[in-house]
């Protein structure tokens, strides 16, 4: 399946599904998230959608569609939280993500297929893994273009996946309405309409020059490429551009809950590792650390700490967050996963460590890149922190 290496993640019902992490009770009713009044639904669970509302519905008419839906407020932060952590988990997997919102993303992932497998497989593990970290569930289009992709992410809606193979895209496509190919609005969706181009078939089988003629030579040529699957096979890695702060981090979701602290430290140290590896293959350094903390019942929290200066080094981190994690007081409470977090990045060549008096002049730093270098050679195995050899 090398044939068909892009990737469409797109989160279900993205606002909707977040906010209802908080409020298992409405799963099962209609639910809209946006501004009351005369505001606009922002998202809509798939029991609203039943009702025809849809994303952008003023909320005076989802109240006549609907008298009995329930409202919720958007809560901008911790959607944002969410994103980052969804697009972390997209860069674990590659490093060809081009993100092109809050919620969705194209990854490219050629380069991955050795290491986790064929893009179908690559595509239920990201499912898996973000329902398990963020309780919220994702669809997956797999094709060769991205315009394709994007294509088969709807169709596999919601929590699903669908491949369109490069022998497959022709009837996948042409059965579809015009109105259905990406970027294809209501208005380009209505002047086909009125040429006789009811199906992707009918743009795809009218010859070039006259399409142009129609519509315009540019337009004419992209919805003949749409129309053919042939758009652009290769992304352009960028942050989304709701993306926040710029930052790193990992979370983990534990195989079962524990309230066990030497569990939780480990599991700390491990992604403190894995973050600050990062960081250091990126050139960066961060001074503000955050802890995220998910208990059984779904319920998450976050703790932060700026540090006098911004830091690269694993020790120092993994002491931030466990310093966090045990001001919390969770003797008893029962994780579900734990997360670290580092924010504020700059480039590590604008960070000048003071020495502070008796400080010898190597440390941890120069042991974290002897690690790297190790593991550059060795594999990431080759070296890690003793508390992580023989993990219960």
């Amino acid at each position: 399946m090398t044939d068909t290496p892009l990737l469409h993640v797109d989160m279900d019902a993205f606002y909707a599904s977040v906010a209802l992490r908080e409020r298992p009770d409405l799963v099962d009713q209609p639910v809209v998230v946006g501004g009351s009044g005369r505001g606009v639904v922002l998202a809509a669970n798939y029991v609203a959608r039943t009702y025809g509302i849809r994303s952008a519905l003023p909320m005076t008419r989802v109240r006549r569609l609907c008298p009995h839906v329930v409202v919720l407020e958007p809560d901008y932060a911790t959607f944002s939280t969410v994103s980052a952590s969804v697009m972390e988990t997209f860069r674990e997997v590659t490093p060809q993500v081009e993100a092109i919102s809050l919620d969705e993303a194209f990854l490219d992932v050629r380069g991955s297929l050795r290491r986790l497998g064929t893009p179908r497989e690559i595509a239920e593990r990201l499912r898996s893994t973000i329902h398990d970290e963020q309780g919220i569930t994702c669809s997956v289009g797999v094709a060769a273009s991205v315009s394709v992709a994007k294509l088969a992410s709807r169709r596999a809606k919601p929590d699903g996946v669908v491949v369109v193979r490069p022998s497959e895209v022709t009837s996948f496509l042409h059965p579809l309405d015009v109105g259905e190919l990406w970027g294809v609005g209501a208005s380009t969706q209505a002047l086909l309409h009125r040429f006789g181009l009811v199906t992707v078939g009918d743009v795809a089988h009218t010859p070039l020059d006259t399409l142009q003629r129609a519509v315009g030579v540019h337009l004419g040529r992209e919805l003949h490429r749409l129309a053919w699957g042939t758009d652009r096979g290769e992304l352009v890695p960028r942050a989304g551009p709701h993306e926040p702060e710029r930052s790193m981090g990992a979370d983990e979701t534990f195989a079962r809950d524990t309230d066990d602290r030497e569990v939780v430290v480990r599991e700390l140290l491990r992604l403190a590792a894995r973050v600050t590896g990062r960081m250091r293959s990126a050139g960066v350094a961060g001074r503000t650390v955050t802890l995220k903390v998910r208990f059984a019942d779904f319920t998450t929290i976050t703790r932060s700490r700026t540090l006098p200066e911004a830091t690269d080094v694993t020790v120092e981190v993994h002491r931030t967050v466990t310093r966090l994690y045990d001001a919390l007081g969770l003797q008893r409470a029962r994780l579900r996963l734990v997360g670290v977090r580092v924010e504020g990045l700059v480039p590590r060549t604008t960070v000048h460590h003071q020495l502070e008096l008796g400080e010898p002049e190597r440390g941890w730093a120069e042991a974290d890149r002897a690690v790297d270098r190790a593991a550059r050679r060795f594999g990431s195995s080759a070296v890690r922190p003793a508390s992580l050899v023989r993990r219960r």
